[in-house]
């Protein structure tokens, strides 16, 4: 399988939000209010065009056969009670015709790649409890709930849950 992950630069910005607003349309239909998913996505250009810079450290983006298929960041968690220890993929965004072919799979070994190469020893990441399509994805990879959870208004409050696996 011909996948590749690379920093992602100020050109990828298009692409990015483009597959941000495709996986979100299709991801969270039904769990997130469409309105919601329409003004959020209406952002999603420029907040790329902003976010992406060549100073970029921890956002990436996956190509498949050279395509951008999946955008993904990897960095230190904001949660004030994990220890240095821990790394956390903020999101993992595939287009939604790339599903289910093993990219997302590749995606999370190579977070778990950088994490380790910084000699991190665990790796979370924060699902909406509604996504069970996510939390069998992330399960399969080695995920278990650790017990932390939180609240979001997508337009309406919204449960999440943090989900751990050691490296």
């Amino acid at each position: 399988m011909d996948i590749t992950n690379r920093l992602a630069v100020p050109a990828d910005a298009p692409e990015m939000a483009e597959v941000h607003m495709h996986s979100w349309e299709v991801a969270y239909k039904g769990i997130i209010p469409d309105n919601f998913i329409r003004a959020k996505n209406d952002t999603r250009p420029e907040l790329y065009k902003r976010a992406i810079t060549n100073e970029n450290t921890n956002t990436y983006i996956i190509q498949y056969a050279e395509k951008t298929v999946g955008i993904m960041r990897v960095a230190p968690p904001l949660d004030d009670d994990l220890t240095d220890s821990y790394y956390e993929q903020h999101f993992l965004y595939l287009h939604s015709d790339y599903f289910r072919q093993g990219i997302g799979t590749h995606a999370v070994e190579f977070a778990f790649e950088i994490a380790r190469n910084l000699e991190k020893t665990a790796m979370v990441v924060w699902v909406l409890e509604e996504n069970v399509n996510s939390i069998r994805f992330y399960e399969k990879c080695g995920f278990i709930t650790d017990g932390k959870a939180s609240e979001r208004d997508f337009g309406k409050i919204l449960k999440s849950k943090r989900m751990r696996r050691d490296l």
